[in-house]
């Protein structure tokens, strides 16, 4: 495991004190035998996610090879075993914080290492994130498929004049709207609708139109989302929620789907759009070394409607 632990120091030295970051990405495939596990780090807490189970004597190795790279920074070390998604995480030793937040950029993000699968933040998506603070000064913004509402969260904090949330999960609307509030942002410039996408284009229209929009879906969620399926779908709607001059941040986390997915979609069905950029996960933390894109895929277009 020596290389794995290497990867880790090198990953925990990188970034600003106290930031949230990825210190191990098995599922890059550059680690042989240890492609079933991702290392993230939410001071003070580590959370080790397991996509097989583990054999004992990897537990022990890993568990007393984390004690000695991390040292005294590390109080709080949490498992989740994806492999059983009945199987609650084990808090293997420490106590989190009872509130506890992930620091990015300077902004904090409600998570919960101890109940959910999901925990509220997703490390990969830094780069969008930073492209939505980048662009969204004046805009008015629509967040599809918002979640926990980081993207809100950033866009007002670069200036946009308005966002609206949405998202069928009226609970992570919550933690989205708690988010907010933890940053000081005032509540009057967002909005957040618990609403199914596909039967609400009458209200997001009414609503409109959006200078910039984000798609940020689910690969799969029973009764919700398909990707496949779905995607297409929501292209051909997307034109009449545009103003004159808009741009879509369009994301895509399938290990299974390459980026050119999502160009033949909207060089088929939206080929107004031309493509002003394409970002992947973060350089740091999340290595890739197979021939597949199998990290998230963030492509931004801009679109001059006549």
């Amino acid at each position: 495991m020596q290389s794995v632990f290497a990867e880790i120091e090198k990953n925990f030295v990188h970034g600003q004190p106290g930031e949230a970051k990825r210190l191990f990405h098995g599922r890059g495939q550059c680690f042989f035998g240890f492609e079933h596990l991702c290392i993230d780090y939410y001071p003070p807490a580590v959370h080790c996610i397991w996509y097989e189970e583990p054999e004992k004597r990897t537990v022990d190795d890993l568990v007393e090879g984390l004690k000695q790279t991390l040292g005294q920074t590390l109080e709080c070390l949490v498992f989740q075993y994806r492999s059983d998604k009945k199987r609650e995480p084990e808090i293997v030793f420490g106590k989190l914080p009872r509130q506890h937040q992930a620091l990015e950029d300077g902004l904090l993000y409600h998570i919960d290492l101890g109940q959910r699968q999901n925990i509220g933040f997703f490390l990969d998506m830094r780069q969008g994130r930073h492209l939505v603070r980048s662009r969204a000064e004046g805009k008015r913004v629509l967040n599809l498929f918002a979640y926990t509402c980081s993207f809100s969260v950033t866009a007002l904090t670069g200036g946009a004049s308005a966002v609206l949330n949405m998202d069928m999960n009226r609970s992570v609307l919550a933690l989205g709207q708690r988010n907010h509030q933890l940053n000081s942002l005032d509540p009057r410039q967002a909005v957040f609708l618990d609403h199914d996408i596909f039967r609400s284009f009458g209200k997001l229209t009414r609503l409109g139109p959006y200078d910039l929009v984000i798609i940020d879906p689910p690969t799969f969620q029973r009764g919700s989302f398909q990707i496949k399926r779905d995607y297409p779908k929501l292209l051909r709607r997307l034109k009449g929620l545009l103003a004159t001059d808009a741009e879509i941040i369009a994301t895509m986390n399938s290990p299974v789907l390459e980026r050119d997915f999502l160009d033949k979609l909207f060089s088929e069905l939206l080929p107004e759009a031309k493509l002003l950029g394409a970002y992947g996960p973060p350089t740091e933390g999340f290595a890739e070394c197979g021939q597949q894109e199998r990290g998230v895929k963030i492509l931004h277009y801009g679109v001059k409607k006549n």
